[in-house]
């Protein structure tokens, strides 16, 4: 539903996603609220599904929630927050998690050699490799692999099956989308 999204904005756009029901919404309109904002546990999902574990999304981000690790009110969504996400993903799934700060990018490569998985705060334009971000963070990716070479990663908010699944970018046009956070993540 990505293109859509951009196209009509979230509100209009989900309240017609034919799968919401898959998500673990309980209604449509509580599918809306949460789909916008769900890229980590998206991220988590496929680390779970690495796994034979599969979870609804919005199961898991209510659980997290339950954590701190999202604040919700009134309609509005704060988070991931990645502490109380950390915490969450331990007791709930025995995963070994740690929140990075400070990052550069040349330190992805060696963070998978002892980690499986690393959910990188990229700008939501990495969809579009060829753009300047106009900041960056807000989004999560999860990269899965990093060398000299290149970067590949599964983006909830793709708008293609090339920006979807197993995208790869070069290290230098990784770094102007990544903010230099994220979190390591072993099973």
């Amino acid at each position: 539903m990505t293109q859509d999204v951009l196209a009509e904005g979230a509100e209009i756009a989900l309240r017609r996603d034919p799968l919401w029901q898959g998500s673990g919404a309980e209604t449509v309109d509580e599918y809306a609220v949460w789909a916008a904002n769900i890229c980590g546990m998206a991220c988590l999902k496929m680390i779970l599904a690495s796994r034979g574990e599969i979870v609804p999304t919005i199961e898991l981000a209510r659980r997290c929630t339950d954590y701190g690790g999202y604040v919700v009110k009134e309609g509005s969504i704060k988070g991931l927050i990645y502490a109380p996400f950390v915490s969450f993903v331990k007791e709930s799934f025995g995963l070994r998690a740690k929140v990075m700060t400070s990052v550069a990018t040349a330190d992805i490569p060696a963070i998978l050699e002892r980690s499986r998985f690393f959910i990188a705060s990229v700008s939501s334009s990495i969809r579009w490799p060829e753009s300047e971000p106009p900041s960056k963070g807000g989004h999560l990716v999860l990269v899965t692999a990093a060398s000299a070479k290149g970067f590949r990663f599964h983006n909830p908010s793709g708008h293609t099956s090339a920006t979807q699944a197993n995208a790869v970018l070069a290290p230098a046009d990784f770094d102007r989308f990544f903010a230099n956070r994220g979190i390591s993540v072993e099973i």
